[in-house]
Formats: structure tokens, sequence, C-alpha cells
């Protein structure tokens, strides 16, 4: 299913009071200074989608600021997105400044935001994933999660649940009249229960969504992009990937929460569950784990777990294809790699919104895709592609 995004509008986000940009479908390159703004309009696409967005930040963060004001103001996105149905009126923002809760709009209707995804699905790159393979195991499974989401949309109320569900635990487990005993096993009991099936559905989802990256990536045959061999280490998705039933992993998942309770209340965290879980990743040609390939080596196997992602959803015949956020990738590849990365994009048929500083960066993509220059506040078109 294509989709794509027209026209984009915000209005007091970040560093922008108004900016309207009309894509019509294409892709856009972004380039300018730094600091001028290039990644915020990224972020505003990265709201069309559960979570937090690309860089993780709090709804009062994203407002836009005058000197001396304390909190961000209210403030809104929006983007015309083309479908097989149709065209289609998206939007998200806040409507007081400070608001603890995203408001999301389709045809200006208040939906959950997960309706989205049945219209545009965003997987972004960003300066901060450069770390992938040297952060802790929290990145990979953040990283890795939103290649999940992009395929299965419920894998996010999934995690969700898992997460509300283990905080709620560890507080009864760590409660100081409890002494680190459980004060009421029967509550335990029944929040470990939902543990238990949401993360079983999250592992049973991770499994399916690596076996198919994998065969993606392996089908694909040498490219300038390295290929890599991947692994889920934590030991849930090492069942659900070797055919557990899901009702037994269930099961046994539930046994392992309540059987670690003194040890999860003695540690002050749970120990076992798929939020343990991380990602392997291994330079085939190489013959290396990812962490010790050098950093643009790391670049080409992040984004090239990406572009796998993105061809398999873009056969989906039920489901958008995903648009593509690429923040400064272009400037960490040589030229080959640069051009290849270009090159796919077309050849997938997909959007995609990509920045850098240098214009020259994009020299190769003039003519096929729109150029924006932003700087100022201001965003000029510079190639009308």
């Amino acid at each position: 299913m294509r989709s794509a995004i027209l026209a984009l509008s915000l209005t007091d986000f970040r560093s922008y009071e108004r900016a309207a940009l009309t894509p019509a479908g294409r892709s856009v390159y972004l380039h300018g200074p730094n600091g001028a703004g290039k990644t915020n309009l990224l972020e505003a696409i990265s709201l069309f989608s559960p979570g937090r967005g690309l860089r993780g930040s709090a709804l009062s963060e994203l407002g836009r600021r005058m000197p001396g004001e304390a909190v961000g103001r209210a403030w809104a996105v929006s983007a015309l997105v083309q479908g097989d149905d149709g065209e289609t009126r998206v939007g998200a923002g806040v409507e007081t400044p400070g608001a603890a809760r995203r408001q999301v709009r389709i045809e200006g209707e208040n939906v959950p935001p997960g309706r989205l995804a049945d219209l545009v699905r965003p997987i972004w790159l960003t300066p901060a994933q450069d770390r992938l393979f040297l952060d802790g195991a929290a990145e990979r499974r953040r990283f890795f999660d939103r290649l999940v989401f992009a395929a299965e949309p419920e894998h996010a109320a999934h995690a969700g649940a898992y997460e509300r569900s283990l905080r709620e635990r560890m507080r009864l487990l760590t409660a100081p009249e409890g002494g680190g005993a459980p004060a009421d096993p029967a509550w335990l009991s029944a929040l470990e229960a939902r543990m238990a099936e949401s993360g079983a559905l999250m592992a049973d989802a991770r499994a399916r969504t690596l076996r198919a990256l994998q065969a993606e990536i392996d089908g694909r045959g040498e490219r300038p992009f390295p290929q890599a061999s991947l692994a889920l280490t934590g030991e849930w998705e090492k069942l659900a990937g070797e055919g557990a039933d899901f009702a037994d992993l269930e099961a046994r998942l539930a046994r392992a929460l309540a059987a670690a309770r003194a040890r999860d209340a003695a540690a002050g965290r749970g120990l076992t569950g798929p939020h343990r879980g991380d990602l392997a990743v291994v330079h085939r040609q190489k013959d290396r784990p990812a962490a010790e390939c050098s950093t643009g080596e790391q670049k080409a196997l992040i984004l090239n777990l990406v572009l796998a992602q993105a061809a398999r959803l873009s056969r989906a015949i039920s489901a958008p294809n995903p648009i593509l956020l690429l923040d400064e990738v272009a400037a960490h590849l040589d030229p080959v790699r640069r051009a290849a990365l270009f090159d796919e994009i077309e050849a997938l048929s997909l959007q995609a919104f990509l920045t850098g500083t240098d214009e020259a960066l994009f020299e190769t993509l003039k003519g096929r895709a729109l150029g924006v220059l932003v700087e100022g506040g201001a965003l000029t078109v510079t190639d009308p592609g």
C-alpha cells in the first residue's frame, strides 16, 4: 500500500512559529547550518506514530519557547497523507502548554495514536543511534522495537502494557512496608499474568521480525551495504525463535516471574523478562561483531537493517509502506554507499526525508527529490525535483 506525505505544517513547534512544506509525495533533502531546525521537521513527522518520536522528548519540550518562558507553548503538527484510498488529514499536538497527553486527530476526529499506523509508519535513523552497538542493551531494544512497530503496530500496545505492569510489580516488591517480601501475593500474581501475556506477545513479535529481516538481508545478496547476521540474545526471544508454543511461553514466563520475586526485590529491578533482551549484529563479511567495526561500518550495518525492513514492508498489500526519516545519515557514508542509498530509496518507491549541512551531499539526488534550504526559521526550495 503506497503511503506518502503530500503536505506538512507546523505551528509553534520547536524552533518554528509557523512552517509549511509541500513534498507532494516526493522525497525531500533538507540542507542548512547546524541548529537551523532540520531535525525538528523530521521529529514532527515522527510524531505520527506511537511513542515520543525520534528524540524521545516530553511533550512540554516540543512547544516553541521564547526567552523567559518556562514552559513550551501549545503546538500542532499536521499532514496531508496520500494512501490507496485517497487523501487524509492527520494531526498531533497539545492544546494547552504543559499538557501531559498528546492529542491525535484523523480528519478532525480525536483518535488513539495507534490509529495513525493505518495511514503512515515512519522509521528513522538519527546521529544518536551512531553508538547503538557501543551503548547498553536498552538502546538496541528500542531501536529494534521501532522496526517491529513498523510491521506490527500492536507491538507498541503490548510493550506499553508490559512496562506498566513491570513498574507496578516492582513498586509492590520494593514497598518499605513489605520488607522485601510480597505484600499482596494475589495482586502480584495478577500483575505477573499480565506481564506474561504481553511479554510473550513481545517476544513472539521480535522473533518473527528478526526472522523476516534476516531472510530479507540474505536474499538481497552482495550490495554496497555490509550484510549482517542477526540474533536476539534474550531468553524469551530465543524460546520464541525456537518455535516455543505461545501458551507454553506465557506459562513459563509467569512461573519465572513468580520464582524471581525475592531476587527482584533484593535487586530493586526485574531480572527476567523481555525487557532484558538484546540484539546482536555481526558483520558477516568480516565475521566481526558490530561493536568492533569502524564507525562507518556500524552506520552502514544499521542502515542496512532499516533498508531491509523498508524493502520488506514496501511489498505489503494491506499496510502502508514506511516513510524514512534519515537525519545526518549521508554525511557518514562514502560516495558509493551514498549513491546506493538514494538509488534504493527510489527503487523501493519510498518517500524519504534526509538532512545534511552540506547541499553537496545530495548531488546525486538533484532533480530526483525536493531540495529545501532550512535557515533562519524559513524553508526555501532550492531544487524543485
